[in-house]
């Protein structure tokens, strides 16, 4: 049975920068099997690309929710959006 793609563009607002958001989200993307990205932007929040099979997918956008164990997560919004099969690995961006 062929798995579901799918790709999610996730934006994390809260305490989540200065507090090794980036690094561990990269850690858990790597581990649960999702390619993509993250970065801090300018305005606080951290922001993510997930894209791979659709649970392991959804295992990160959950993960997002709590985050690094020095992060306080105050909301996370999440756009689902096709797959597009772009990154060949998770990495951390500027």
């Amino acid at each position: 049975m062929p798995t579901r793609q799918t790709r999610a563009h996730v934006m994390i607002s809260g305490r989540v920068q200065g507090v090794f958001y980036r690094s561990d989200t990269r850690d858990a993307a790597r581990r649960i099997g999702v390619a993509g990205w993250v970065r801090n932007t300018r305005d606080g929040r951290v922001e993510a690309v997930f894209e791979g099979d659709s649970a392991d997918v959804e295992k990160m956008v959950q993960w997002c929710r709590s985050g690094s164990p020095d992060a306080q997560v105050e909301d996370v919004d999440v756009d689902y959006q096709d797959y597009q099969g772009e990154f060949d690995s998770f990495a951390i961006r500027n």
